[in-house]
């Protein structure tokens, strides 16, 4: 089965050639730009991804992009960073393809030292408690690279186009009745600086969103 992947994607020229290199067979990378300034739009159309740009800024903005421009009866979702290995998409995405699962996300294990930065850490704990008492699924990680079926996506109405966009979600599927489930998948140092994890400010602001968006 073809599945297609949603990378939002901003000023990741130097992370993407390394991420679209190890997509697997099946699987079709959709760049969603959203204001890059590198060229990173151009780099991902010669390695072979459909880029899409995005004029509205913020992390739900790109993301619900990629996933309107999605025609695969499988997506999934990862960031474009280099944080995350591709290769183990079909992991993730098991589940959803053998109908065990509606959603699942990949549980992140660092590996290597500075791949997760304490504070950062702390609030995907706090995150993820907030989702394991508002859903009763037990989810551990917030997890970035995720796998559901693409018109059971559209039909829960996301709404949030910042960085709520991932926590509601999950917040709307257990809603639906979706079997939630979770998986681990290796945690790599980034390329670049992070615009959310880098800083503990940046931490700050998207844990506020997301927890926003479980209010």
């Amino acid at each position: 089965m073809k599945i297609d992947v949603v990378l939002p994607c901003l000023d990741e020229a130097e992370a993407l050639p390394w991420v679209l290199g190890r997509m697997p067979d099946g699987c079709r990378a959709i760049v969603v730009d959203n204001g890059s300034t590198d060229g990173s739009a151009e780099v991902a159309a010669r390695h072979g991804a459909l880029v899409v740009t995005e004029s509205v800024a913020g992390f739900g903005a790109a993301c619900h992009a990629g996933l309107t421009a999605a025609t695969a009866p499988v997506v999934c979702f990862m960031d474009a960073d280099a944080s995350l290995d591709p290769r183990q998409l079909p992991h993730v995405a098991e589940g959803v393809l053998d109908g065990t699962a509606d959603l699942v996300l990949g549980r992140r294990r660092p590996a290597a030292r500075g791949a997760w930065p304490a504070h950062a850490r702390l609030g995907n704990r706090l995150l993820a408690w907030r989702l394991r008492h508002r859903t009763g699924a037990a989810l551990h990680d917030l997890g970035p690279m995720r796998a559901a079926r693409r018109t059971a996506l559209l039909g829960l109405g996301l709404r949030d186009r910042r960085f709520g966009y991932p926590l509601e979600m999950v917040l709307r599927a257990s809603e639906a009745g979706w079997r939630i489930g979770e998986v681990e998948v290796d945690y790599l140092p980034r390329v670049g600086r992070s615009k959310v994890t880098g800083t503990v400010l940046g931490t700050v602001r998207t844990v506020r969103d997301m927890w926003r968006a479980a209010a």
